[in-house]
């Protein structure tokens, strides 16, 4: 019988409560719809990487490790899960590993990120929607907005938040925007976007899949250049959501159709 792995590769995160709601809920569910396949895990943050184990005593691989351990555990088939969120440089060094091991293996696959084709943009809008926008909207805006906050990068990758906000606003989300800790659009940009509105709360989301560090002090700490800071300057009422795309169902789901759709090329 072959022996066959996923191996699920994340940023990763320091913050424990969230890896449990994010990170280790997408294994596990990829762990109950494949049950005949290994699952393990990897990060690409050395630093975080390094922090765990030497604050926690937690031992997690590179990819590099990891992909090594599996040639040497004798498996033959292996399935690579980025939970990354688009193709940037983070996903860029993921591909160029894992095709540097595709002679070890008799079978390697690799998932796209979560957005890649333009059906994965209206995928990614109706699950923000079923997990965020029902909760605040229940129907009406009345006078308030959503900012989905992304890392954003110097990578050309980070068109994507143009694009998910131009197909925001396509599909009617009028009073959804998209925003960027370290690339465009910037806070600046954004609050420039709503500046017509009169907008009198915001909601904070993180557009990552897990709600760590950028999370907790970028968008919602008390810094006064925190997103949460930012707004409440301009006298609207904040609300934040500590929550990453990962702990929510429909994002796992996205994440498990791209890993299926590598399994069948």
């Amino acid at each position: 019988m072959t022996k066959k792995a996923i191996l699920v590769v994340s940023f990763g995160t320091s913050y424990k409560e969230t890896r449990e709601k994010t990170i280790d809920a997408l294994e596990n569910a990829v762990a109950k719809r494949y049950p005949d396949w290994e699952v393990r895990r990897a990060f690409t943050s050395k630093m975080i990487i390094k922090k765990l184990k030497e604050r926690d005593g937690l031992f997690i691989d590179y990819i590099t490790e990891a992909l090594q351990r599996l040639v040497d555990d004798g498996f033959q088939e292996v399935a690579v899960l980025p939970t990354h969120i688009m193709n940037g440089i983070e996903f860029d060094d993921v591909a160029r590993i894992t095709a540097s091991f595709a002679d070890r293996f008799e079978k390697v696959h690799i998932s796209k990120p979560l957005l890649t084709s333009e059906e994965d943009y209206d995928a990614v809008i109706e699950a923000v929607d079923e997990a965020y926008l029902k909760r605040i909207f229940k129907g009406s805006s009345d006078g308030s907005a959503v900012v989905l906050m992304g890392h954003g990068t110097v990578h050309y990758a980070n068109a994507s938040y143009c694009e998910l906000q131009m197909k925001l606003w396509s599909l009617g989300y009028e009073h959804v925007y998209v925003t960027t800790v370290e690339g465009f659009p910037t806070l600046d940009d954004t609050m420039r976007s709503m500046s017509g509105h009169k907008y009198s709360k915001v909601y904070l989301i993180p557009f990552m899949i897990v709600a760590g560090d950028h999370a907790t002090n970028d968008m919602a700490g008390d810094d006064e250049d925190s997103l949460k800071s930012r707004f409440i300057a301009a006298g609207c009422d904040v609300e934040c959501f500590l929550e990453g795309l990962g702990e929510h169902r429909p994002f796992q789901c996205l994440f498990l159709r791209h890993l299926k759709d590598s399994l069948e090329q």
